[in-house]
């Protein structure tokens, strides 16, 4: 699966990067920059992405609505997501506080991006 990753910090993209090479997954990115993120999704190859909200005081949303109008799945990992202002845009959204669980990771992955290939073969 190709995962886009949006970050700005760099020992955080470097987390998420390495826990998903560990899972088998292809990385795209990490980007720290929006406009980086949406050229990636105009050449489609995305399979899912995971965003942080706060890029240096700028949003991520220019680029969720892209993933959504292309029926992308996302996860937005942010130490902003449970501020009330936000939480109400967010709904609907997977969410993950940073720092980031693993095991929250995992799960919210497993219940939000499609299976891999070879899962769905295995459980057909």
């Amino acid at each position: 699966m190709n995962v886009l990753v949006l970050e700005d910090d760099v020992l955080l993209a470097m987390d998420v990067e390495d826990y998903l090479i560990e899972q088998g997954h292809q990385v795209v990115g990490p980007f720290a920059r929006i406009p980086q993120a949406l050229a990636a999704i105009r050449e489609g190859r995305i399979d899912g992405a995971i965003l942080d909200l706060n890029l240096n005081g700028e949003l991520s949303f220019p680029v969720i609505e892209a993933l959504q109008e292309r029926g992308i799945p996302l996860i937005v990992c942010s130490g902003y997501a449970e501020l009330p202002e936000l939480k109400a845009t967010l709904a609907g959204l997977p969410l993950i506080a940073k720092p980031w669980n693993p095991q929250k990771m995992s799960m919210l992955m497993d219940e939000h991006f499609p299976a891999l290939p070879e899962r769905r073969a295995a459980s057909n």
